[in-house]
């Protein structure tokens, strides 16, 4: 689907498109946010997506029945941007919420982070009726929604994501948990949240870098399950680096629709399924580890990841797309490919969750929006690795 094409359903959906930057913060326009339910029964919830809509966050809380005082979890960088409004919605609504600001990066995702918040929640006297708000990234949903499913075993929490990559992955789904230095979320739980609030105008103030690494989930998004959306990245490359606001609606709307689908089958990865969302994950997290968490963003690790294991399906499967998936990704993203660190990548993946009696589950591409997992034994997967010259 071309982005003129999607424009036109939008028309034939909703009316005429409004210019939301005109609109600032109506109730009115509330009522025209996309919803994606993800049906988990007891657990479910739904994600909305629109522009403008932080100050519906209050509102939106006013429906569960919870303490007035309300953590809110965030990092120096997104506070700056969204905390008054965030704030605001709160309090207007009855709320009464607690700052709580934690380091900005991947390398403060532990549990020494974990434990204080706690104290920080412990003191101003958040009970088990209280609610966690995690307002950032992928780190601090992680870290907010591992705070919230252990806190006082177990209190609400909410989703408002501010980075591309959380609004249509990190978000979605209840993985939460934190790193360790022999992997990555090696510590967590699932544990859904209340509901995702997903703002599109966050993503004006996130740095190009950012911006770009969460185009590696919608990639993934495409390789394993929508050829369409897959095409619609390849024609409309332009526009969705230039933040269009409808390009950005369909392929944020459109990811979290393919994951709410899949979560809703496998919500804690028991049949397999599920895994499908970690291709470019088994070696991107390799990536990440192997160069301390330091040298690429996650999603720039992923991307990469996404290569190298389209790379290793060509060998297992004789799958004749890795160039059209290489390509698609270098047409986003302008890093330098790994070099000479082989080996090193092989033994981080000996630590992998995905291992079991010795064998690792490997995601191959069968062709593009059509992917299937697989297992193979983990020292045949580092021959592999350790035999191409770069990944």
């Amino acid at each position: 689907m071309g982005l003129a094409e999607y424009r036109r359903q939008m028309t034939e959906d909703r009316g005429q498109i409004r210019n939301v930057r005109a609109i600032h913060e109506s109730s009115e326009y509330a009522t025209d946010m996309e919803k994606v339910n993800v049906n988990l029964g007891e657990r479910g919830y739904t994600i909305y997506i629109g522009d403008n809509i932080l100050f519906k966050l209050g509102e939106l809380l006013i429906q569960f029945e919870l303490s007035k005082k309300i953590a809110v979890i965030s990092n120096p960088t997104v506070w700056k941007f969204y905390g008054i409004k965030i704030i605001k919605s709160l309090k207007s609504a009855g709320f009464s919420p607690v700052k709580i600001i934690i380091p900005d990066g991947e390398k403060y995702k532990n549990l020494r982070t974990v434990e204080k918040i706690y104290t920080e929640m412990l003191k101003t006297g958040i009970d088990r009726k209280g609610c966690v708000v995690a307002l950032g990234g992928g780190v601090v949903g992680d870290i907010a929604g591992f705070v919230a499913a252990t806190y006082m075993r177990g209190v609400k929490f909410v989703q408002v994501p501010t980075t591309l990559l959380a609004q249509m992955d990190a978000s979605i789904g209840g993985k939460t948990g934190v790193d360790h230095k022999l992997g990555k979320n090696l510590v967590g739980a699932f544990y859904q949240p209340m509901f995702v609030l997903v703002d599109i105008s966050t993503l004006d103030t996130l740095p190009e870098r950012e911006f770009r690494a969460g185009l590696a989930e919608v990639i993934k998004y495409g390789v394993i399950r929508d050829s369409s959306l897959f095409k619609f990245l390849e024609e409309n490359r332009e526009q969705i680096l230039n933040r269009d606001r409808d390009a950005l609606n369909y392929i944020i709307s459109r990811s979290c629709e393919i994951k709410a689908r899949i979560v809703e089958q496998d919500e804690r990865e028991e049949t397999g399924l599920r895994s499908i969302l970690n291709f470019g994950h088994t070696i991107g997290h390799a990536i990440e580890a192997t160069t301390g968490y330091r040298k690429y963003l996650h999603g720039e690790a992923v991307a990469m990841g996404m290569m190298a294991e389209a790379k290793i399906s060509d060998v297992l499967t004789d799958c004749k797309n890795r160039f059209r998936i290489a390509e698609l990704i270098n047409g986003y993203f302008s890093f330098k490919k790994v070099r000479n660190i082989s080996n090193d990548i092989s033994h981080f993946i000996g630590y992998d969750k995905k291992i079991s009696d010795d064998e690792i589950k490997i995601f191959l591409i069968r062709n593009i929006g059509q992917a299937e997992i697989d297992s193979i034994e983990i020292k045949r997967l580092k021959k592999i690795i350790n035999a191409e010259e770069q990944l």
